[in-house]
């Protein structure tokens, strides 16, 4: 573990002579290089009096700087793995005053101060928009394994009404990342992403491939190493540690603070009451800081557990033991006072800790600042945007474009942990296509091979004797299969032995003799694939194997990657290299960037014209250009962790990675919804869960059931008939009647940059009510969603943004905006609400998503403002539409004339029919029209292709 001291090297530089005015005299372009700047073709790089450091500005467009720092001057740095493009754009001018070198373009100007090296960013209008704090940049020198490298941070000021969002997928409930904590490390459940947006329009890239720290840049610590902690009885030196086995004490003692966090840890476990035998063990004391201030804890937690802070429930939540996580705690604290402190907690052989930091000094904790524990420069793209859309977009310039998946990912997925043989999976087809309940992928999870045979891609013979039949079957029912395969390799295959031959399987998992839980437990370790060739070995392997019998989908599991579980991060740093580009600690977070590279490379140069798609763990800076989606690994069964999703996956978007999923139901279970005969409370309550989840996942970009047992399957959640199969059916339908919406959404992704799911801050930036929503999001620009997160609730709070009027989808129903209403929502109703103006193409009932192309649209149009839309097709598998070959037709409402204009399609056509019928249906509030089926005012519409005006009925 690398643990900054944090006693920066600041960078310095003194005030120095100039040449022309900063902004007022002409450029000096085409002219002799100034002092202090040397002008490059799509840049300037800025000496700095009295030092070796220098700071390097390139353009990358005409929105878009990259700064790098370096405290040597030297630039001779490796290759980014995220961006693509690091400059290349000569449409600038700069210039050099006395106190800072400026480079401008039309859309912004970005200033170098020559007394401090800080950088500042200013609009086209010469307005701040951006500042380094004077100082702010530093270095901390550091070695791993032989090399040199910096520990690097980098300050910002950032004023109060300030808000961020972004940085990947975290699983705290936090949305407004402002005064926050966050660690970007990749986990299971956690996916880091260096990629920051802002609500004054503008985003940071962080170009870094190590554990960053976006707020505090300090690790969090063990209570008794920054606080003072008192036992039960008031003594010093501890809190009182009760263990119980069954309701009898077993062992009392003094503990300077619980300390099971990582395998290393459990050795502490007293032997009178062993991990596996202990029920319950209780720690409480008190608490006393030694500075003032909003002091910061995490309890990092697995099984039941509770938490305590002046006699106060501050957490009372399950999680998997296998599995911990963070939960973030605040409490203000006076210097010298004390706080009682109690913690519950049933082990179940899990892991617990309680760590802490104290205030950060001044106003820090509201600045904008990151941290990396390795690097050799502060290395980062200021990108700007009239909105979050352009900043967004600007990330996507940078590393590349939103690869389209294919059309049948946006349909319903049906996975289970596992199916154990060749005739579940067809016989889980069977049975969907018999109900009718509409369907296009179905998957299959890890361990389909020998049980000795990890990492050999073969199927086993006895459970599985004809997969390229089982495709074939699946295949002629319109339905697609997506295979788990892992970074991981048992020494005994053939596979493991070709890539150890070249170098490229990281060896000290097998060194340490670590075995997996698989039967007797196995040796195994994980490929490298950070060299080209060990990336085309894998893909070649995989290909072989399982790509010939004409598999649809990836899904790259432990993609982190997860070596080993559980075990404390200087060791994980260990197990994860060398890599072929240098330490692992150094690429800690790049691993599922590079694994998906390979794949998408590989499927691309094998099958150019069929769209790739790949599911994944972990995501990182870039990946949306491998076709990757990413799902938020193994959550729980806990409506806590339902609620948790929702951040989580706005947040993810806000990276600018557009598709993203859960496992809906939750992936483990409490031991209560395990048993084969659950109560019938835990039975009502779990059908609940399921479907207030599915629910959700109708609306999440990705569409997938899956977890442990009890089955996934609809029929399996409720039997069919039944209100809860019925529920559950509706909202399956549902998805597959808006994919001509949703479609156009992912098209988006590719040709406008745009985003499926919508942070409200995106598209309501002037309400301020909006920026610390956590439970609602926009799908797309119409619908309003507002998952229900909360057991037995027939009711919840929505917000809804101001600006606009908005209608209830159910019920039809007009409400204002800015106003916070009380939404119905029975269990079978999930609030969904549709934007003023909006226009929201529906199609038939279908049973998956290639079905019936020529069907007629039936499109909503929401009344109450002007609308657009632009209805996308193609032809839904190949990459055509790289070519320009696609269907678009530009849809617009004029409120005030009732008209709507189906303009003249663009391209060239491909993927839709010649003509087709258009269905136009107007809502206005004025009665009831549940979920858009009132048809006694339709008009119909014959398009084909050329632009027309429809007077549409008003009240």
């Amino acid at each position: 573990m690398i643990r900054p001291s944090l006693k920066w090297f600041p960078l310095c530089a003194v005030a120095l002579a100039v040449l022309v005015g900063c902004g007022k005299s002409p450029s000096t372009e085409g002219s002799a290089a100034s002092s202090h700047a040397q002008k490059l073709d799509d840049g300037v790089i800025v000496r700095l009096d009295g030092s070796p450091q220098k700071v390097r500005l390139q353009l990358v467009d005409e929105r878009i700087v990259h700064v790098t720092a370096t405290p040597d001057g030297n630039f001779e740095l490796p290759a980014s793995l995220m961006a693509l493009k690091s400059g290349g754009d000569a449409r600038f001018t700069f210039s050099e005053s006395a106190d800072a070198v400026t480079l401008k373009t039309a859309k912004l100007s970005a200033q170098v101060s020559l007394r401090d090296g800080a950088v500042h960013f200013f609009d086209a209008a010469g307005k701040p928009v951006l500042a380094e704090r004077a100082g702010g940049r530093s270095f901390e020198p550091t070695m791993v394994d032989g090399k040199p490298f910096y520990a690097i941070r980098q300050r910002f000021d950032s004023p109060a009404d300030e808000a961020f969002y972004g940085l990947g997928q975290h699983q705290n409930r936090q949305m407004n990342y402002k005064g926050e904590d966050v660690e970007l490390a990749q986990h299971n459940i956690d996916v880091g992403i260096p990629f920051v947006v802002s609500s004054r329009n503008y985003g940071l890239l962080w170009d870094n491939n190590s554990i960053t720290r976006f707020g505090d840049p300090r690790e969090y610590q063990p209570l008794s190493q920054s606080l003072k902690v008192y036992d039960a009885e008031g003594k010093p030196g501890g809190l009182t540690a009760s263990y119980y086995v069954g309701d009898a004490l077993k062992v009392k003692r003094v503990e300077a603070q619980p300390d099971y966090q990582y395998l290393k840890d459990l050795k502490q476990w007293p032997a009178e009451s062993p991990a596996k035998t202990t029920s319950k063990v209780v720690w409480e004391g008190s608490i006393e800081p030694a500075v003032s201030g909003e002091h910061k804890f995490r309890l990092y937690s697995s099984s039941y557990a509770k938490v305590f802070l002046d006699g106060k429930p501050v957490y009372d939540d399950w999680r998997q033991n296998w599995n911990p996580w963070y939960h973030n705690l605040r409490l203000p604290m006076e210097a010298g006072s004390r706080h009682s402190l109690r913690i519950e907690w049933e082990p179940d052989s899990g892991y617990l800790t309680m760590l802490h930091l104290d205030p950060l000094a001044g106003g820090e904790q509201s600045e904008l600042s990151l941290f990396s524990e390795l690097g050799h420069a502060v290395d980062y793209y200021f990108v700007a945007g009239d909105n979050l859309d352009q900043v967004i977009a600007g990330y996507r310039t940078i590393t590349g474009k939103a690869t389209m998946l294919p059309r049948w990912a946006y349909g319903f997925w049906q996975s289970r942990e596992r199916y154990k043989t060749q005739a579940e999976i067809l016989d889980t087809a069977k049975r969907y296509r018999e109900l009718g309940l509409p369907i296009d992928n179905i998957v299959e999870d890890w361990s389909y091979w020998p049980e000795n045979a990890w990492g050999s891609h073969d199927f086993d013979a006895a459970r599985f004797p004809d997969p390229k039949g089982m495709l074939d079957q699946l295949h002629a029912m319109h339905m697609q299969l997506m295979i788990s395969v892992w970074p991981k390799f048992y020494p005994s295959t053939k596979n493991y032995q070709e890539l150890d031959a070249k170098g490229y399987i990281y060896r000290r998992n097998v060194e340490q003799g670590e075995l997996d839980w698989i039967g007797k437990g196995y040796l195994n370790s994980f490929y490298d694939p950070y060299a080209k060739e060990a990336r085309q070995i894998y893909w070649r392997q995989i290909h072989d194997k399982l790509g010939v019998l004409g598999m649809d989908g990836w899904w790259l599991d432990a993609s982190e990657p997860d070596i080993h579980s559980n075990l404390d991060i200087a060791e994980r740093k260990l197990r994860m290299g060398p890599t072929a580009l240098g330490p692992g600690a150094a690429f800690f977070n790049s691993y599922p960037l590079m694994h998906t590279t390979g794949v998408y490379q590989g499927s691309r140069e094998n099958d150019p014209d069929r769209r790739v798609f790949i599911l994944t763990r972990s995501a990182f800076a870039g990946q949306q250009r491998n076709a990757a989606a990413t799902w938020s690994g193994d959550v729980v069964s806990r409506w806590s962790n339902l609620h948790d999703q929702i951040s989580a996956g706005i947040n993810f978007s806000m990276s600018g990675i557009p598709n993203w999923t859960t496992d809906i139901g939750g992936f483990a279970l409490e031991k209560r919804y395990e048993t084969t005969t659950p109560t019938a409370a835990d039975l009502a309550e779990w059908r609940e869960l399921n479907l207030r989840w599915f629910q959700f996942g109708t609306f999440s970009p990705l569409f997938r059931s899956h977890g442990q047992f009890p089955y996934r399957e609809i029929y399996s959640l409720a039997s069919p008939g039944t209100p809860m199969y019925e529920a559950l059916a509706y909202y399956d339908r549902l998805r597959y009647r808006l994919m001509p919406y949703i479609y156009t959404l992912a098209g988006d992704t590719y040709w406008k940059d745009s985003s499926i799911i919508r942070g409200l801050p995106m598209d309501f930036p002037g309400d301020a009510n909006v920026r610390n929503i956590n439970d609602e999001y926009l799908f797309g620009p119409a619908f309003l969603v507002a998952p229900v997160t909360e057991y037995r609730a027939t009711s919840r709070q929505v917000y809804l943004p101001a600006g606009t009027a908005w209608y209830d989808f159910r019920s039809g129903q007009r409400h204002d905006g800015g106003t916070t209403i009380t939404a119905d929502a029975p269990p079978e109703r999930m609030p969904i609400f549709v934007r003023a103006g909006s226009i929201v193409p529906t199609g038939p009932a279908i049973q998956y998503t290639g079905e019936k192309p020529d069907a007629p649209i039936t499109l909503l149009i929401y009344s109450g403002d002007n609308g657009q839309f632009s209805l996308y097709e193609d032809e839904g598998t190949n990459y055509g539409y790289e070519k320009g070959h696609y269907s678009r037709i530009p849809l617009s409402y004029d409120e005030a004339g009732g008209k709507l204009t189906l303009g003249k399609r663009e391209g060239d056509g491909s993927g839709a029919p010649a003509k087709r019928k258009f269905v136009i249906r107007r809502i206005d509030g004025s009665k009831p029209n549940a979920d858009g089926n009132d048809v006694s005012e339709d008009i119909s519409v014959d398009y084909d292709g050329a632009e027309q005006k429809v007077a549409l009925k008003t009240k």
